[in-house]
């Protein structure tokens, strides 16, 4: 109830610059309980229905805003080649805007569908996502969108790794924890360091379920590219796979087939190429979720953690597991 008071004076705050930039008058607002720290409110006006996101000023430290611009400006051209992502609404020329109170917050077109929990995406609904994921790489990576001299992921030697994991392991021994850290200490020994495809190009970087809306058989939105970066672009591929695929501790083959079959209508999919996707994905999120705190864990993190415990105890048998894949 507290939250609901606190939010209410900041939706009046956008929506007067809303008014005053887009000429909206709004007949109705309900927010949306998604997210972490920015809020989000759907609105309906007298020109159509919206999505107002507004940016956690704690959260926005953690973005680059030029990089952030870039993303925007994609996320609108994938709009208009034909992906199912919102349009975001610009005011000379900008994407981002400021209102009285300082915040920062943007405008898209709301985009009717549901999320789907772990698990319970259909065989259509992952194959549609795995097509709209290989067309979404097709077109950021087509060339006009210029190469970076680096990765947004520096892959750190296990040597580096397994400094990092000891220092947590001294944190967890003799707790709950301590199995856990001893498992990524002993798979990070394991690792190959050349192994891991460094395929690079143009990627979402945050494709997982809270992120795709569905209706019917289909994708009917992909949203939030504020992640976007030259990256790795089979770590969408992992992401969007691991998540909508693991559930109950056991990754259900046939989900993660028909979300290749239809990647590979626009990419070509090597034997092997998932098992290379889903060990990198392990090697750069682990460190994120799995650490001394994770018992504290709330939210979206738990679930992160989940798939980074179930990659480790299973990074030897990946490759018989997704045979033939």
């Amino acid at each position: 109830m507290e939250n609901q008071c606190l939010e209410q004076p900041i939706l009046h705050d956008l929506l007067k610059t809303c008014h005053r930039q887009f000429g909206f008058h709004v007949s109705e607002s309900k927010p949306i309980r998604q997210g972490w720290l920015n809020l989000k409110w759907k609105v309906t006006t007298d020109t159509g229905i919206y999505l107002i996101k507004q940016y956690n000023k704690e959260r926005f430290k953690l973005y680059n805003r030029e990089e952030l611009d870039n993303a925007f400006h994609q996320q609108n051209r994938l709009h208009n080649r034909g992906l199912p992502c919102p349009m975001l609404l610009s005011y000379e020329g900008e994407y981002l805007f400021h209102s009285d109170q300082d915040e920062l917050f943007t405008i898209m077109e709301y985009c009717d569908g549901v999320t789907m929990p772990p698990g319970k995406v259909t065989s259509s609904q992952i194959f549609h996502l795995g097509k709209m994921t290989g067309y979404m790489h097709q077109i950021l990576n087509e060339g006009t969108l210029a190469k970076r001299h680096r990765p947004a992921f520096i892959i750190p030697t296990p040597k580096e790794r397994s400094r990092h994991w000891r220092d947590v392991w001294k944190q967890t021994h003799n707790t709950s924890l301590s199995t856990i850290i001893e498992t990524q200490i002993i798979v990070t020994e394991m690792v190959n360091f050349e192994e891991f495809n460094r395929n690079t190009g143009w990627a979402h970087r945050d494709l997982w379920v809270d992120n795709i809306l569905f209706k019917e058989g289909q994708v009917s939105a992909i949203l939030d590219f504020d992640r976007l970066k030259f990256d790795y672009p089979h770590l969408d591929v992992a992401r969007a796979v691991i998540s909508a695929s693991l559930a109950d501790e056991a990754l259900d083959i046939s989900l993660a087939s028909a979300f290749l079959e239809g990647y590979g209508e626009y990419y070509p999919v090597e034997k092997g190429f998932l098992t290379d996707s889903l060990k990198l994905l392990w090697y750069m999120e682990c460190t994120w979720w799995i650490n001394a705190n994770m018992n504290k864990h709330t939210g979206p993190p738990v679930r992160f953690a989940e798939e980074m415990v179930w990659l480790a105890n299973h990074y030897v048998d990946l490759e018989s597991i997704l045979e033939g894949l």
